[in-house]
């Protein structure tokens, strides 16, 4: 699925409050959750053994980090929307609340939703907060709920 395009700031305006884009399916493999637990060296057994959270987890499997899913906003942004203009630099400002309200199961696919909360002037650019939903296939409980603050420099 391309991304949507925004070509102008005065079409992201007429975007606030509604979903601006929505990524394609991306696939979260154990190797994957494997080498973000050694990134970070957090290598809770739900998430790296796959024998143990067959048989002692709720979920059957072993399950991607919270912050793994948070991580890949970027990746899924960037299928979803390509905000064009004379921006010369994006950057990730923040987060101003974020919820992980279920797991994403080991192998499961995951699909990001973006819509316009808020645009604001700043110095240089404008302020973009992003009302952001990440899905796993299937589920029709959210996975990530997330309030994204990303700046755009003119």
């Amino acid at each position: 699925m391309p991304a949507r395009i925004i070509a102008s700031l005065e079409e992201l305006r007429a975007l606030s409050g509604q979903e601006a884009g929505v990524s394609g399916w991306y696939q979260v493999p154990q190797t994957q959750i494997d080498q973000f637990a050694e990134t970070t060296e957090d290598r809770q057994w739900i998430h790296i053994d796959k024998e143990r959270a067959r048989n002692e987890s709720p979920y059957g499997s072993t399950i991607a980090h919270g912050f793994l899913t948070l991580s890949m906003l970027s990746h899924l942004s960037r299928e979803a929307v390509d905000l064009r203009g004379d921006f010369k630099m994006r950057i990730n400002y923040g987060l101003n609340r974020v919820r992980f309200p279920a797991a994403v199961p080991s192998g499961a696919r995951i699909r990001g939703r973006f819509a316009v909360g808020a645009i604001e002037e700043i110095t240089g650019g404008i302020q973009i907060i992003w009302n952001v939903t990440v899905e796993v296939e299937g589920s029709a409980k959210p996975v990530c709920a997330a309030e994204w603050v990303v700046r755009a420099y003119y």
